[in-house]
């Protein structure tokens, strides 16, 4: 009964405390900040880039517990970091479009797993080309200590990323105002080597320099004394296809051959100020 009492209690203060929050009367700030017809501010975040793959063929492995799927590249994503500025276009009370430019560094590594370089060949020590694996799955090749690094690719990014939005807000609530938001955008990747000619035989993972995007997300405006703050989450989804396949000149490639696509999903998280 005791734990009833309190669970009660609780829920009538957290009902009170919500309806306080918005819908008592409070000091608007900024009252006419959305009137103007352009406005502009800056943004701080974080980002955080991986890829989706899509595969031409399934690879498989018997181990002792049976047939495994060994088919997906496995991707360790880091949290990177997003600086950019704003540009707003009020449409009306509701909606304004939105123009977004920054710029987005981030860090992703690919593994490999050795059975994607079943039917491969490498050049050993003595400048031979050897397979792989042997008979009966027996590896030529010491993939426990990777000598010669293939089992990695490390991807270093840095993108002017260009994302044009529609924001549709709710009405605002005192000094808070939710909204929603998607569109197009479009980046260039400043460390993409697609026009270089060295590849995955020489250790060079190569993705194209542009890359088209659709965005959607959500968010909520803030209005302080002095200015508005808007925390807000993106989703981002590559449309077109980044990878740079290996130069079939080179043989044939355990890194791209099976690869069909590879694009580009993130989330956003920023910080504005207006």
């Amino acid at each position: 009964m005791r734990k009833l009492v309190v669970i009660v209690f609780f829920i009538l203060i957290s009902q009170s405390s919500f309806a306080q929050l918005f819908s008592r009367e409070r000091i608007l700030h900024n009252e006419n900040f959305d009137k103007d017809r352009f406005s502009y501010g800056y943004y701080l975040g974080f980002n955080n880039y991986g890829f989706d793959f899509d595969y031409n063929d399934n690879i498989s492995a018997t181990t002792d517990n049976g047939e495994l799927d060994r088919t997906d590249i496995q991707i360790d994503k880091s949290i990177g970091f997003s600086v950019g500025l704003l540009g707003n276009m009020r449409i009306n009370d509701y909606i304004d479009l939105r123009f977004e430019p920054g710029l987005y560094i981030t860090n992703r590594t690919l593994h490999y797993n050795a059975y994607h370089f079943q039917g491969y060949n490498y050049i050993d020590s003595n400048n031979n080309s050897v397979p792989y694996f042997g008979s009966s799955f027996t590896t030529n090749y010491d993939f426990e200590n990777d000598p010669q690094n293939v089992l990695e690719r490390e991807i270093r990014s840095t993108y002017i990323h260009l994302p044009l939005l529609v924001k549709f807000s709710a009405k605002r609530i005192n000094n808070f105002k939710p909204f929603i938001m998607g569109g197009a955008s479009m980046s260039i990747n400043l460390n993409s080597n697609e026009d270089t000619r060295e590849d995955n035989s020489d250790g060079q993972f190569r993705m194209k320099r542009y890359t088209y995007y659709y965005e959607v997300g959500l968010g909520i405006d803030f209005y302080l004394p002095y200015f508005k703050f808007t925390p807000s989450i993106r989703g981002v989804f590559a449309i077109n296809d980044e990878l740079v396949r290996d130069d079939p000149l080179n043989g044939p490639s355990p890194w791209t051959d099976n690869i069909a696509s590879m694009k580009t999903q993130g989330i956003f998280i920023n910080f504005t100020f207006q």
